[in-house]
């Protein structure tokens, strides 16, 4: 007897990804899931809930340093910001092909809808990345408006019971999703990348050589300046923050006001120039009262004046 046709899913657990993976089930084809983690957007536990509800395998990988570094120098450039959608998908097809061959499956299938993002999902940048990967990739969505391909040819999927879905509006999705009962979740906010403050950050970073996994997930939290001689200050917003920046601080100093309500304020790469300008920071953001006694990493105390919101402008990122 034949083995039964075994494929990798790529689940992100949104709308179009639930869909191609219950069109593949219904062909009868036994399907495992692959969820990408990244420094920059992570759907983890919506996929988790799909591959319950679905009672398919899941398998989390989380991209780390050579991810990085492939955001740093895209070979296909990026998008409006600084988002490498191109290089992105390559980067997770490679990973998912490796994975493919490890379990023994015969083709990778995503959720990807022709033109409905305006950089990976056009049918160019498709073929790009196909090439790239060099992987057997399916889209089941759009497949019918797509060259066939190997699962196709082989007999492997029937190409009459695909779809031929393409655009940015979802209308058809959500009648299907009505359709089969399937309840989906909201669309999340998306890539970091995208996100015009975040990507200025991430610039900043890059430009000052800060691009370990520690300084790119600081990124995420508290305030950003950039102080003349290049150094960085963060300051917490909140108790939350206040920990996380404390945990990430590793060798950086830490300021805080003493005797007052105060965020935890990190500083990389000072001088003593440096961490006066950052206790005055510190302390604009405190509940004291113009000067301010401020702790420097449990070992000293320095008084700086208050800094004003006029003059703080000239340092934030």
């Amino acid at each position: 007897m034949m083995s039964k046709v075994k494929a990798l899913c790529l689940l992100s657990g949104g709308l179009d990804s639930i869909l191609a993976l219950k069109l593949i089930l219904d062909q009868g084809i036994e399907v495992i899931a692959v969820n990408f983690v990244t420094p920059f957007y992570s759907c983890e536990r919506e996929a988790r809930k799909i591959a319950d509800r679905f009672v398919v395998p899941i398998k989390i990988m989380r991209f780390k340093e050579n991810y990085i570094d492939m955001v740093k120098n895209p070979i296909y450039g990026y998008g409006k910001r600084m988002n490498p959608c191109i290089d992105c998908r390559i980067f997770m097809f490679k990973k998912a092909k490796g994975y493919m061959e490890k379990i023994g499956a015969s083709f990778i299938f995503t959720g990807e809808v022709l033109d409905e993002r305006p950089m990976s999902q056009r049918k160019e940048a498709m073929k790009i990345i196909d090439r790239e990967a060099r992987a057997p990739i399916l889209r089941p969505l759009s497949a019918r408006l797509l060259e066939e391909t190997i699962p196709e040819k082989e007999g492997l999927v029937d190409r009459e019971k695909l779809l031929s879905i393409h655009g940015r509006r979802r209308k058809k999705q959500m009648e299907l999703a009505e359709q089969y009962g399937i309840e989906y979740p909201s669309p999340s906010g998306g890539c970091l990348l995208t996100d015009p403050q975040f990507a200025n950050k991430i610039k900043q970073s890059f430009r000052y050589e800060e691009s370990s996994l520690n300084d790119i997930y600081l990124l995420k939290y508290g305030r950003h300046f950039r102080l003349p001689s290049g150094a960085k200050v963060i300051v917490g917003r909140n108790e939350e923050e206040n920990r996380v920046i404390l945990d990430l601080a590793k060798d950086a100093i830490i300021l805080e006001v003493v005797g007052f309500g105060s965020p935890i304020t990190l500083l990389k790469k000072e001088n003593r120039k440096d961490i006066e300008i950052a206790a005055s920071i510190c302390a604009r953001y405190s509940d004291c009262d113009g000067l301010a006694e401020v702790k420097v990493n449990d070992d000293e105390k320095i008084y700086v004046k208050k800094m004003k919101d006029k003059e703080i402008e000239e340092f934030r990122i």
